[in-house]
């Protein structure tokens, strides 16, 4: 018997359609992505390389003739004031104590005080004369070689968004670090350690190592945390007894990934692990030698406060000196962050003279001993220093004695190669609230940084998600009137 023709199967429902094509729709997007992660992508991405493959960390050719060759960030976490700093506004002193003239805008915790009047005195350094807060007695001395910029601002007013603008210029997270960038764009000079090195005094930012990563770059440029503790790096001593059998397992290792690249193809995370483990292995022979400091004169040890009894000089002490010591190898990135003086670190919504004073001292010596160091070894002209926080602070009090965020208009300062020594750019309003002369933003600052490095930040590009992405995004002007 034939079934009747005016019956048919019932099929399927478009739920189940959808679930059975799911995983070929994942399969497509990964298809997709996969080419933008991959070191194919990378050489067609640099149009320097003219498709050749090479080693990802290899030196690159500059866009133009670059003034330096690393970079030394000198991060200050938490937003110092820039009205206590290197920005002194007399007005402050005569209205110290009333009600805030100007228009208020929204702040972190709206807790708003009076106006209040620094606590610490400036005084004029140098033959240029710019004035100094007296928090900064040694850094002062070397303002005849900084260009201090007094109109830069920020997005964002939160710290985890601020510290994501000023080291990604973007205040999301996953976006490539700055010195994921310079990496990217430069290589090393130094095949035995990596090129982004982030020495922690102990503080790791609101945002966390996302302020530190490669994001969509290739993770071979992703910054290396070096700790301020003993040991520096984990798991830096070899575990074999003898090289020979160390060596044996990462030529075994290497001829197994191998084998797994000729199957899959070239993956990014895959050859960026490959190379790690070849780079940690040559950094167990040269980051013993790098961190052992008694080759260093008892003299220089005591210019960086290393003996001092402050607390933080010594830590940071250490980290700039090993900063000096890591631009001798070739190192092109090298990010400080603060060490724990007992306070959160430049953030003060209260006790403003106790933590500014405390943070200052633990920073103040041990910058002046890099910049002069720095000189006297012939790297000077070949290293660009940069200070900066993520913001500045409001001259209105938080209650009583405190300042709460201000990204309307703060200071920071750069000085080494290429930079114009005892400059003062831009200005900021009568109470030193708001940007009013030659306004600045974070991009601006990361195209002077990639400028001075010879990289052109418009041509500096990524591939990714189909657009030509970048540091600066769709930003940022060199500052030229700095440089030199």
């Amino acid at each position: 018997m034939y079934p009747c023709k005016r019956i048919r199967s019932a099929g399927i429902s478009r739920r189940q359609v959808l679930a059975r094509m799911a995983g070929g729709f994942g399969t497509v997007a990964l298809a997709s992505l996969l080419p933008e992660y991959d070191s194919q992508s990378v050489i067609a991405a640099d149009p320097r390389t003219q498709g050749k493959a090479l080693d990802p960390l290899s030196p690159k050719p500059t866009h133009f003739p670059a003034k330096v060759k690393h970079v030394i960030y000198l991060y200050m976490d938490g937003g110092p004031s820039q009205v206590d700093t290197f920005d002194p506004k007399p007005m402050l002193a005569k209205y110290d104590g009333k009600p805030f003239s100007l228009k208020i805008e929204p702040t972190q915790f709206d807790n708003i005080g009076k106006t209040m009047a620094s606590p610490w005195k400036f005084q004029q350094h140098g033959e240029s004369g710019i004035p100094v807060s007296e928090l900064f007695p040694n850094i002062a001395q070397h303002v005849d070689d900084m260009a201090v910029v007094r109109s830069m601002t920020s997005q964002f007013s939160e710290h985890t968004n601020g510290n994501y603008f000023l080291h990604t210029g973007s205040g999301l997270q996953g976006r490539p670090s700055m010195g994921a960038w310079v990496g990217y764009g430069l290589g090393s000079e130094c095949q035995d350690l990596p090129g982004f090195i982030v020495l922690n005094g102990g503080l790791i930012p609101p945002g966390g190592l996302d302020n530190f990563n490669s994001g969509f770059l290739p993770a071979a440029y992703q910054g290396s945390v070096f700790n301020s503790g003993n040991p520096i790096v984990a798991d830096i001593k070899p575990t074999e007894a003898k090289v020979g059998l160390q060596k044996n397992k990462l030529a075994l290792m290497r001829q197994l990934d191998a084998e797994v690249l000729k199957r899959v193809g070239q993956v990014d995370e895959l050859e960026s692990a490959i190379a790690n483990y070849e780079l940690a292995f040559r950094m167990q022979s040269v980051v013993p030698e790098l961190t052992d400091l008694h080759d260093e004169s008892e003299k220089t040890r005591e210019a960086y406060g290393m003996n001092a009894k402050t607390q933080g000089t010594a830590t940071f002490g250490r980290q700039c000196l090993l900063a000096r010591r890591l631009v001798e190898r070739g190192v092109r990135f090298i990010e400080l962050t603060c060490p724990s003086v007992g306070h959160d670190r430049w953030d003060q919504h209260g006790g403003l003279r106790n933590g500014h004073t405390k943070n200052a001292q633990a920073v103040d010596q041990p910058i002046s001993a890099l910049l002069a160091d720095l000189k006297q070894r012939g790297l000077w002209n070949e290293t660009l220093v940069i200070w900066s926080g993520e913001f500045g602070r409001t001259p209105f009090a938080q209650g009583s004695d405190g300042r709460d965020h201000n990204p309307f208009g703060f200071s920071l300062w750069l000085a080494g190669g290429g930079i114009k020594g005892g400059t003062v750019y831009g200005a900021t309003d009568e109470f030193g609230y708001k940007a009013i002369e030659n306004k600045l933003e974070i991009h601006d600052l990361h195209a002077t940084m990639l400028h001075l490095l010879g990289m052109n930040h418009e041509q500096l590009t990524f591939r990714f998600s189909g657009r030509d992405m970048r540091l600066t995004d769709v930003h940022g002007h060199v500052i030229h009137d700095i440089l030199a």
